[in-house]
């Protein structure tokens, strides 16, 4: 008996499999031809498909890890340096109060505050060698992992692919734990921000480090940012730097790592719709603020706009203001303030007034302004809380009038009442 070689035998859509009878040979069997499944079917898989998203997931962690590893090991040297600062200032100390004559009173009284301010640094010290132990093993985990994952892409065995995606969730929680956790400790920038402009936005977008980051986080809520959930990642395709970034309108404007390149990021569409170069601005540290970290750039907004604050080397590094417009980044407007950008702390705008502190430490004040109306400026003496002594973010928002600042690991929000002052006549 033959069979038509065109007509199906057996088939096994779901698998791919289709077997054909092709012909009968001289011994009276069947010779049966087997079509097995395209290679891209396997593609089709879900087993498979789940095992390409896990595989992501795993190297998005990994990324993260060693980004986090890095800023451990710079902070933790920090604390160090700061721990051997504390000895010796503690050596003086006992010293003078062993030898009461040496010092005077007031050098006295100074070198007891010093040490009065360094010591919360002792506990902080021993939590990063905690936490960097807990990222080695955690990075270790994650590697594990990784390796397992490959063999099973390999040879596509049994295995429970959902212990896999609870172990890969496992470890997301955790690693955004620990991210949190050092970033309430670390003196270092990062923050929130809400968006300047739409007035219905309730979200929270979190940006954590100075250094090369490109993970974003947004949060439903603010409520949701304080606790750590609800949340979604998006990754820029750009790293940036300093901490002087802004959402307005549905896009983030943040400076490109190691250039004086503002990029508009999309949130809805992931996508740069604009990037543009502040021609002649500082970067990389040639003028940040006095607490340095790559805050040469500062983006930020009011009622009245896009900013960006920098400066420049014809400035002679003096704080430059330039109106931006939103949509091409072009510069409108330019003003040269004549305030030293390295002996500012940091600085906000609110009505198209520029405020700058005098320092980023304890006994901060709002020491200067700038009125673009009129191109004038006047110091100030107007004092500023600065209850965790080191802000290293400070961002108005004119749609809530709140000013976000991040001071020393924490997230702090200060309510802003504006006065209208009417002149008279004889004024």
């Amino acid at each position: 008996q033959s069979f038509d070689p065109s007509f199906p035998f057996s088939t096994f859509p779901e698998e791919g499999w289709q077997i054909y009878s092709s012909a009968q040979d001289a011994d009276g069997k069947c010779i049966c031809t087997v079509v097995a499944p395209a290679q891209n079917m396997c593609n089709r898989d879900p087993r498979s498909r789940q095992l390409r998203q896990l595989m992501e997931k795993v190297q998005n962690i990994t990324q993260s890890m060693e980004l986090l590893d890095l800023r451990t090991n710079r902070d933790l040297q920090y604390v160090r340096n700061t721990e051997s600062l504390m000895k010796a200032v503690d050596i003086k100390l006992k010293t003078a109060s062993d030898n009461p004559r040496s010092l005077n009173p007031k050098s006295l009284q100074e070198l007891k505050d010093k040490v009065t301010q360094l010591l919360p640094l002792l506990p902080v010290l021993e939590q990063y060698k905690t936490d960097a132990r807990q990222i080695s093993r955690v990075r270790e985990e994650v590697r594990n992992l990784s390796l397992v994952l490959m063999a099973i892409q390999e040879e596509m065995g049994a295995y429970d692919y959902e212990e896999l995606r609870h172990r890969v969730l496992l470890l997301e929680t955790r690693l955004h734990s620990c991210m949190q956790k050092l970033g309430e400790e670390s003196g270092g920038g990062a923050g929130v921000s809400k968006d300047a402009v739409i007035p219905t936005a309730l979200n929270v977008w979190s940006m954590d480090g100075y250094f090369k980051g490109r993970r974003v986080l947004e949060y439903r809520t603010l409520n949701d940012f304080m606790k750590g959930q609800n949340f979604v990642q998006h990754l820029l395709p750009h790293p940036w730097a300093g901490t002087g970034h802004v959402v307005y309108n549905g896009s983030l404007y943040y400076n490109k790592y190691q250039s004086n390149i503002i990029i508009k990021y999309h949130f809805r569409s992931r996508s740069v719709l604009v990037q543009r170069s502040l021609s002649g601005a500082g970067y990389n540290n040639t003028f940040p603020y006095s607490w340095g970290g790559s805050s040469d750039i500062d983006l930020m907004a009011d009622e009245n706009g896009l900013w960006a604050v920098y400066t420049t080397i014809p400035n002679a590094g003096n704080i430059v203001i330039s109106r931006l417009e939103p949509q091409s980044l072009e510069v409108l407007q330019t003003w040269d303030t004549g305030f030293p950008k390295r002996s500012a702390g940091e600085s906000f705008m609110i009505c198209s007034t520029l405020y700058v502190t005098n320092s980023h430490l304890a006994g901060a004040k709002i020491y200067f302004a700038y009125y673009t109306n009129s191109s004038s400026y006047e110091y100030t003496d107007i004092p500023f809380h600065n209850q965790y002594s080191h802000i290293s973010m400070m961002d108005y928002n004119p749609r809530e009038r709140v000013l976000y600042t991040w001071n020393n690991g924490h997230q702090v929000l200060y309510n802003v009442t504006l006065f209208q002052v009417i002149k008279t006549a004889g004024d």
